[in-house]
């Protein structure tokens, strides 16, 4: 671990992660869309994954497709019931199940325990579909920020242990180079300032080694070459945002890999516009177009 981590990334992550819970904007909870939920323990080497289950109209001869999502917040903030607007509108709209995740954070848990607890949530939820009403075999998974760079991981550790299949990965304006010290937002106030992603990093990745690792940096070096037969992808990228540039870049790879279905970038906003503006229009778009992809999830 090195001195940076110890005496001020972990502190001051720990002072964030105690900070008042952000207001998601009226505007975009969407109130008119019902939530039919349930929560789960999903076992983990790991730990145990509390998580909320988000269940579609019911319709008694149908088996949805599931989607797995992962919050974001830096690897460091939990609020995961930010994304329930979000949640209930795919269920309803794709239609499908989605499994909101509350994983684990750091400090306290440092890489590489999220992004391997990550992918054993989705394994489990690949295979334990028939309990609980979902089709295991229509499996997508996505996240937010550090919640896609964690769907990211899972994708890739599911391509190289041979699964589960996976036939939907959403990277939505997302980390992909952790090593990369030259990011650039072109925002006047960003979301994502610069100066707090070291502390985010030194919090999530205390070994300075594992920034180049290809589950938390998939962008460095070689590591997003020869991605053929990794899940399919949709890439968001925010033309403000700090992690633009990356998610351009991470979205080209794939594409030679020919494991990108698309790439949308919204002009004009920011990181998390949909969290934290009331860019209704914009945030139901983006939503439409994720239950979209998910709708159309193929059975093996």
């Amino acid at each position: 671990m090195t001195l940076f981590s110890r005496l001020v990334a972990r502190p001051l992550a720990r002072v964030v992660q105690a900070a008042p819970h952000p207001e998601v904007p009226a505007a975009v909870t969407f109130p008119e869309i019902p939530g039919r939920t349930r929560t789960l323990t999903i076992p983990t080497t790991q730990g145990d994954a509390e998580a909320t289950v988000y269940y579609p109209p019911q319709d008694p001869d149908a088996t949805p497709p599931v989607h797995v999502n992962f919050h974001g917040g830096g690897f460091v903030i939990g609020h995961y019931d930010m994304d329930d607007a979000m949640c209930r509108y795919l269920a309803a709209n794709a239609p499908a199940v989605v499994v909101n995740v509350d994983y684990l954070l750091a400090p306290q848990h440092p890489f590489p325990a999220p992004a391997r607890q990550a992918y054993e949530v989705v394994r489990w939820v690949a295979t334990h579909g028939t309990d609980h009403g979902w089709d295991g075999g229509r499996l997508g998974v996505g996240g937010q920020s550090a919640g896609g760079s964690l769907a990211a991981a899972a994708a890739r550790q599911a391509w190289e242990n041979g699964g589960p299949r996976i036939g939907l990965q959403v990277l939505n304006y997302a980390p992909f180079d952790l090593e990369d010290p030259k990011k650039r937002a072109k925002a006047a106030k960003p979301v994502v300032r610069p100066a707090i992603v070291p502390i985010l990093q030194g919090a999530y990745l205390p070994k300075v080694a594992d920034r180049t690792d290809p589950l938390v940096s998939p962008l460095y070096g070689t590591n997003a070459d020869h991605l053929d037969g990794i899940a399919p992808a949709l890439v968001i990228t925010c033309e403000l945002d700090l992690l633009r540039d990356e998610g351009i870049r991470y979205a080209a790879k794939l594409r030679a890999s020919n494991a990108l279905l698309e790439h949308r970038e919204f002009e004009g906003l920011d990181h998390a516009f949909n969290l934290l503006t009331e860019e209704t229009a914009r945030t139901r778009e983006m939503y439409d177009l994720v239950a979209r992809y998910i709708a159309k999830i193929p059975a093996p």
